[in-house]
């Protein structure tokens, strides 16, 4: 049985299985702190929620893609990986406060294409720059 925990398929499966289970738990924390509903949004073809939301997918998978290269035990890749996803959920903050003038989350709501571009490059940009600090 020990031999069953080392083979890298069943790593990477357990791997794998992690990361998916946190990607629909932080999907459903941005889905909280978001005004709009973002499968309802996407569904109506609201292609700004969907980059957005896009980015956001692509950002978390980044984080844990240097979680897991820079961490040997799951527990350990895990934890660098919420960690990164507060700090993307914080650069999200962050970006609304930044911009008084436009009010990102109602303008991306409402299928601001720019709006929902730039959050989408954001969440990208942000979270090259978390997992490359992720040790």
């Amino acid at each position: 049985m020990e031999h069953f925990w080392e083979n890298i398929m069943v790593i990477t499966a357990a791997r794998y299985s992690v990361v998916v289970l946190c990607t629909v738990v932080f999907l459903a924390v941005f889905e909280l702190v978001t005004s709009y509903k973002n499968w309802k949004e996407i569904k109506n073809g609201n292609f700004s929620v969907a980059m957005a939301t896009g980015g956001k997918l692509f950002g978390i998978a980044t984080i844990f893609r240097y979680s897991i290269e820079h961490n040997d035990t799951i527990l350990q890749s895990i934890g660098w990986g919420a960690f990164g996803f507060i700090l993307l959920l914080f650069g999200y903050f962050i970006f609304e406060f930044l911009t008084p003038t436009i009010r990102v989350d109602e303008e991306i709501g409402k299928g601001n294409l720019a709006v929902g571009f730039i959050s989408m490059m954001i969440s990208i940009g942000l979270a090259f720059v978390i997992g490359a600090s992720i040790l």
